[in-house]
């Protein structure tokens, strides 16, 4: 007997919205809140969505980047992940309709395990094929360069 793996399933989450800014999600088991910072009306009870956003890059590069280096028998060690984002804000303040607000995202990836600069390109190579929040970000427009190197 063959077993047919699922390959399409039905992500959830939900929202109570007690304020314009704060939104507190839950995801499975998991609560969090996202929300603004007092300067901008926000109770600052957690990341803004848009910092967010760039926290699920991170997430996901370093799930993707493990589950890859595993795949090609590579020890990356731990990894440090450092982003910095250029974002227009003109969409968010209702200045203009901005088609891509994330205009450029550098994302580092330091790994501190045995791997040499090569097994890391290797592994940077598998993780663009597969990191989903990053085909996400280049879909929409976003000019997104990762840098893998040693600790």
């Amino acid at each position: 007997m063959t077993v047919k793996m699922i390959t399409t399933v039905k992500l959830r989450s939900s929202a109570t919205c007690p304020s314009h800014s704060r939104a507190d999600i839950s995801v499975r088991d998991l609560h969090m809140a996202i929300d603004e910072p007092t300067e901008r009306g926000g109770t600052n009870a957690g990341p803004t969505p848009t910092d967010t956003a760039l926290a699920a890059l991170i997430g996901c590069t370093n799930v993707i980047g493990h589950k890859c280096a595993k795949s090609l028998g590579i020890d990356i060690g731990q990894l440090k992940i450092d982003i910095a984002c250029d974002f227009d804000r003109r969409g968010v303040t209702l200045a203009q309709e901005i088609d891509v607000p994330f205009v450029s995202i550098v994302q580092t990836v330091t790994a501190d395990g045995p791997a040499s600069a090569a097994e890391l390109q290797a592994v940077a190579t598998e993780v663009d094929k597969y990191c989903p929040l990053s085909k996400l970000f280049v879909a929409a427009g976003t000019n997104v360069e990762t840098t893998w190197k040693k600790a």
